[in-house]
């Protein structure tokens, strides 16, 4: 999920109401909060925890609420996956180191530390183009024997190296996918969902290309992938989260911009974004 923000910069905890209980009414399986489409790296501690609190407090165990708690400092992805367990967060999500980085062995001991520091279900994250580390198959191998460390969100893109994965880990782990444009790709090789910014826009929709393949019906669920493809690529012209907050504006919600180093697209660029949206009857107004 987004974190919409006020004109101050300030969390804005009305609006991100109105889109948690859009979440749930129109089936999302899950929401995730203060992740990487959640501006979690400009969120202070405290902000991060109370728009934790907020989710859990709001969602009132209708859906599970995973919370962002990854962090490039161990300790202080430890900490903070402790205190969304005091939050009464369902699960968290933890992103590889980024910026220093590590070796796949340092990968294996960062998130066997935070795994054992919390009795919640972990989602490991990995997305090599944001954070320059990538989780190998077989290390994904011997994460998926700790007890808690439950999935992975796979946004790495190479479907190769996700089948190995899979074909390593077995029933272990479970794999999500982590881009929009290969939901579909994913299940196929045994995936069991996506996370995804794309249903921060037509959750319900997001939400039946992954049912449908469920129920068995495939080809519509592929239909359903390539019919979105074009507002997909739009949500991706620019650096996650930037296109799709500026979206969620041009379709009516007062989300508010991002926060620096993060700035709205140049005009270009969102022309081309509201010509998407309009073809896909979603543009309420034009974002200038």
């Amino acid at each position: 999920m987004i974190t919409p923000m006020k004109e101050d910069g300030r969390i804005n905890y009305p609006v991100f109401k109105v889109l948690l209980e859009r979440q749930v009414q129109q089936g999302a399986d899950a929401v995730i909060v203060a992740g990487t489409t959640g501006e979690a790296s400009t969120l202070s501690d405290e902000e991060h925890l109370e728009l934790v609190d907020f989710a859990v407090k709001t969602v009132k165990g209708r859906i599970p609420v995973i919370a962002g708690a990854g962090s490039n400092n161990t300790a202080h992805a430890i900490y903070m996956s402790k205190e969304c367990e005091k939050l009464k967060a369902d699960g968290l999500l933890l992103v590889t180191p980024y910026y220093n980085k590590t070796s796949q062995r340092g990968l294996y001991l960062h998130f066997k530390a935070c795994a054992a520091a919390t009795g919640l279900p972990v989602i490991l994250y990995n997305v090599p183009s944001r954070t320059g580390v990538n989780i190998l198959p077989e290390t994904y191998k011997k994460l998926a024997e700790i007890d808690n460390i439950a999935a992975c969100k796979e946004a790495g893109g190479n479907l190769s190296q996700i089948a190995r994965t899979m074909a390593l880990c077995k029933d272990r782990l479970a794999v999500y996918s982590g881009n929009d444009d290969q939901i579909t790709a994913v299940l196929a090789l045994g995936g069991q969902g996506v996370i995804s910014v794309l249903a921060n826009i037509l959750p319900g929709e997001t939400h039946e290309i992954c049912e449908t393949y469920f129920e068995g019906e495939s080809k519509k669920s592929s239909r359903l992938q390539l019919q979105y493809m074009e507002l997909i690529e739009a949500l991706f012209s620019d650096i996650n989260p930037i296109p799709v907050k500026q979206a969620m504006r041009a379709m009516g919600f007062e989300v508010g911009e991002c926060r620096l180093p993060l700035c709205d697209m140049e005009k270009e660029k969102t022309e081309k974004l509201c010509h998407v949206l309009k073809q896909y009857g979603l543009l309420v107004h034009h974002e200038r």
